[in-house]
């Protein structure tokens, strides 16, 4: 179901990278990579699967699990060299150019940090969220 309430202020990444950078677990870490997820006017059908009705996208409801998102940070945290998980969602009705999601993913080595943004991003989009594009 659809949650009512309005878009979220969107975090500040460079907020989010000093908080991460003062933990104890930082002097493990060599890289930190973020997700941005925005809305955007092209329909997912037509970007994933090549499908064009010819419709663009005006908008989009938005909601998540949050218990479902925790238990995928902590799938995150399991994941070979990583140390620094933090996700932010939107919720409610958003407008082209709003932010969806952010992730900052922090780890030992580039593709330890790469996997665990694509499984986390993933498993967010995949199991924990709605998304209803409106045309």
């Amino acid at each position: 179901m659809i949650n009512e309430k309005t878009k979220k202020l969107s975090p500040s990444i460079d907020e989010w990278l000093k908080e991460a950078k003062t933990d104890p677990v930082a002097l493990q870490e060599g890289m930190f990579l973020v997700h941005n997820g925005v809305v955007r006017q092209t329909p997912k059908a037509k970007v994933r699967q090549g499908i064009d009705d010819g419709s663009m996208v005006k908008g989009m409801e938005f909601a998540y699990d949050e218990a479902k998102v925790d238990a995928a940070i902590t799938e995150t945290y399991k994941m070979n060299g990583i140390f620094h998980v933090r996700v932010w969602l939107n919720e409610g009705t958003l407008e082209l150019g709003d932010d969806i999601m952010y992730v900052l993913i922090g780890g030992d080595i580039r593709p330890h940090v790469v996997d665990a943004l694509q499984f986390l991003v993933e498993k967010i989009k995949s199991k924990c969220v709605t998304e209803i594009e409106q045309k």
